[in-house]
């Protein structure tokens, strides 16, 4: 009857032991994997302020209106980067760390199995000697009452251990089903926070860019290539560029109205020589 109590004992223990094991190697990876998520996410913070200085520096080159949408977007992203690092600090501190904190916890839950296999090992051995004893003795009434008695603390001593060790591990348990919903929903909570204040900032950002005026921006870049006087100077080198013969033709027409006068002149002109050639040789004819 003892041997099967203690048979059922023993595989209560594994049991628990099982349990210990599971939360002490998945609550490590856990933690692990946390960890990593906490150092990315700082990592990808000081990518993001190399970024907005970089930013900073290309907007100062530009023209005003994209240096000023530039500046302004810039300074948002700056700005989503507290946010992030106040995302690491709290991850760090709701998360990492209460999983962190379960290596210790584990531990002293194995000292309890390691408490309560020890009691047990003794039961064990003490009802294995009892055993022996009334084999070989089994007339020898104060041997075997020793024996009796010596298991009978070991016993006892066993039932305390294995009632501290359920009780125990009945808490563990329970805690453990708390940390788990405390750390995940803290988990979520820090998430949702930060990429709540990532749309208010991203939003802003974007509005920023898009106020950038291009035609405005343009037209200074225009100014800039082309001082104010270029028309006048370029009217100067166009006139200076012309061949001899246009620079003919244009005095030509800038006098056209003059001269069209002259050609008629000169046509009614040779026109009346003409007309006196005529009346000369009417005049010879008839005298002969």
């Amino acid at each position: 009857m003892l041997r099967r109590v203690l048979e059922n004992r023993d595989a209560q223990t594994r049991q628990l032991q099982d349990a210990v094991t599971n939360v002490e190697k998945h609550f490590g990876e856990l933690c692990q994997i946390f960890a990593a998520y906490v150092r990315k996410t700082a990592r990808l913070r000081d990518k993001a302020d190399l970024l907005v200085n970089e930013i900073n520096m290309y907007a100062s080159t530009e023209t005003p209106h994209l240096k000023q949408g530039l500046k302004n977007f810039a300074d948002e992203f700056a700005k989503l980067q507290d946010y992030r690092q106040a995302e690491v600090e709290r991850l760090e501190a709701k998360v990492v760390e209460p999983l962190k904190a379960y290596g210790t916890i584990v531990k002293m839950k194995r000292d309890d199995l390691k408490a309560t296999l020890t009691a047990r090992n003794r039961e064990a051995k003490q009802l294995t000697q009892l055993e022996r004893t009334r084999q070989r003795n089994p007339s020898d009434r104060h041997v075997i009452s020793q024996a009796e008695t010596e298991l009978q603390r070991a016993t006892m001593d066993a039932t305390r251990t294995t009632r501290h060790l359920e009780e125990t591990i009945d808490n563990f348990e329970k805690q453990k089903i708390k940390d788990i919903k405390t750390i995940f929903s803290e988990f979520i909570t820090i998430e949702m926070l930060f990429h709540g204040k990532a749309l208010e900032v991203y939003t802003a950002a974007y509005q920023n860019i898009q106020k950038i005026d291009e035609e405005e921006d343009l037209e200074v870049f225009r100014n800039s290539l082309y001082p104010p006087d270029y028309s006048s100077r370029l009217d100067i080198v166009r006139a200076n560029s012309k061949s001899p013969l246009q620079r003919s033709l244009s005095a030509k027409c800038v006098s056209g109205t003059g001269q069209v006068s002259t050609c008629r002149l000169r046509k009614d002109q040779q026109a009346d020589d003409d007309d006196e050639e005529d009346e000369d040789l009417d005049g010879t004819e008839e005298e002969n």
